[in-house]
């Protein structure tokens, strides 16, 4: 297929089919965003409950901790397309059905929790078909890396403009209409699949139970050091350190004294700086070390937070979430990069399926832990601990982390060796 000359930057979207994707994502996203603020926000508002919160988010992102790895099995076994449009029209299905309820007014926290382990089940094998579709969209290894910082770009401009838009909504309108916009909004990356030109390849019938994929994926990931730190950080940084965002709502009313507004500024803002973030993945030239920007890019992330806990002058709060989420945008998309890149074909779906269970299934555990502490220690107290936990895990699990502090350990021995001699 014949491809266009852009810039290095967005060489990826030379490719029609990733030009459809993009387009398709960008809308559908946008109103994804919106759709998170607005639950978020109205749970807050029927319970008052940072733990509320916590549980909501544990019932939406539980199912992709239990079935991702089955998820990523059999996306490996079946057609990646098909899949990936099959979840995409389940997840329309699933926005139409909270934006009816709550259209008409016939809810509870109960409905919209069991709304939430629904789309969480449906994330679980979209997720894994999204990441190891990307390959087929741009052809070409090359340009593999490009298509997931421009990807990482669009999902944070989403996340810029989505929470904006749900705060002017929120505020004048209500939670329904968040919910409408983006039950439509489905329908752009829904055209945008049916309109790419893919031969969808025939995967040869595998007669092996599929539980012995997952099996040997497992291995795969393990046995690799660099894939095995970075899906080991990534759990760790997503159980301990990324729910902080369930406390926003909780943020943007007890301690900057706001309202829904507020919230949509933390939210948004948070957008502008992985915007950041993904700009400067976007830029990176080809033979990086993404292994050490992972490193570096989980300390700022986690260092952000620790200023940010305590903060009381939202102005100040606002530019220190900006600079913790392109941190935290830095780390997603350079790990998904290192794990896309350092993969084997036929293991694609299934390395990026651990993946997935690690940042994506480990959050709910996380969010419920998070809401819990939060109710018992208060909230700020709660993200100094989940900055102080991403700066450990970071020094733990990145290999370039541990290295340098096992020199610094033994320049540390041999000086107090020489002190001592003296």
């Amino acid at each position: 297929m014949a491809i266009i000359k852009l810039p290095t930057a967005l060489r990826a979207l030379r490719y029609y089919n990733f030009r459809l994707y993009f387009s398709g994502q960008a809308v559908s996203l946008i109103g994804t965003w919106m759709q998170r603020i607005a639950v978020s926000w109205l749970v807050y508002k029927l319970t008052h409950s940072a733990f509320m919160l916590g549980l909501v988010a544990f019932a939406g992102q539980i199912p992709v901790l239990l079935l991702s790895p089955y998820a990523g099995a059999y996306v490996d076994r079946h057609s990646r397309y098909r899949t990936l449009l099959f979840t995409q029209i389940a997840s329309m299905i699933q926005a139409g059905a909270l934006a009816a309820v709550v259209w008409i007014g016939n809810y509870n926290v109960t409905i919209i929790i069991l709304l939430s382990v629904l789309l969480g089940c449906i994330n679980a094998f979209d997720t894994p078909s999204r990441q190891s579709f990307m390959i087929v969209l741009v052809e070409e290894i090359d340009s593999l890396p490009n298509a997931i910082a421009l990807n990482s770009s669009m999902v944070t401009f989403a996340r810029l403009v989505g929470p904006a838009v749900a705060g002017i909504l929120l505020s004048s309108y209500g939670e329904d209409i968040c919910f409408l916009i983006n039950f439509l909004s489905f329908l752009a990356v829904i055209i945008s699949l049916l309109l790419m030109k893919i031969t969808v390849p025939v995967r040869p019938k595998n007669t092996e139970p599929i539980w012995s994929g997952l099996k040997e994926g497992f291995s795969y990931v393990k046995d690799n050091k660099g894939l095995r730190s970075a899906v080991l950080l990534a759990a760790a940084m997503s159980l301990l350190v990324l729910p902080y965002t369930n406390l926003l709502p909780v943020y943007a009313v007890s301690v900057f004294k706001g309202n829904v507004t507020t919230f949509s500024w933390l939210n948004s803002i948070s957008g502008l700086g992985a915007l950041m973030g993904a700009i400067f993945i976007a830029t990176l030239k080809p033979g990086k070390d993404f292994m050490k920007i992972i490193s570096y890019a989980a300390l700022v992330f986690s260092a952000g937070l620790v200023a940010f806990a305590y903060t009381t002058n939202l102005k100040i709060a606002l530019v220190l979430i900006m600079v913790a989420e392109s941190g935290l945008l830095v780390e997603v998309a350079a790990t998904n990069t290192y794990i896309q890149t350092h993969v084997e074909e036929h293991m694609r779906g299934r390395v990026v399926s651990y993946y997935v269970m690690a940042f994506l299934g480990m959050q709910p555990i996380g969010g419920l832990l998070v809401g819990s502490l939060a109710h018992l220690i208060g909230t700020p107290l709660t993200v100094l601990i989940e900055g102080l936990c991403g700066i450990t895990a970071a020094l733990l699990f990145t290999p370039v982390l541990k290295s340098k502090r096992k020199m610094l350990k033994e320049k540390m021995t041999e000086f107090a060796k020489r002190i001592s001699e003296v």
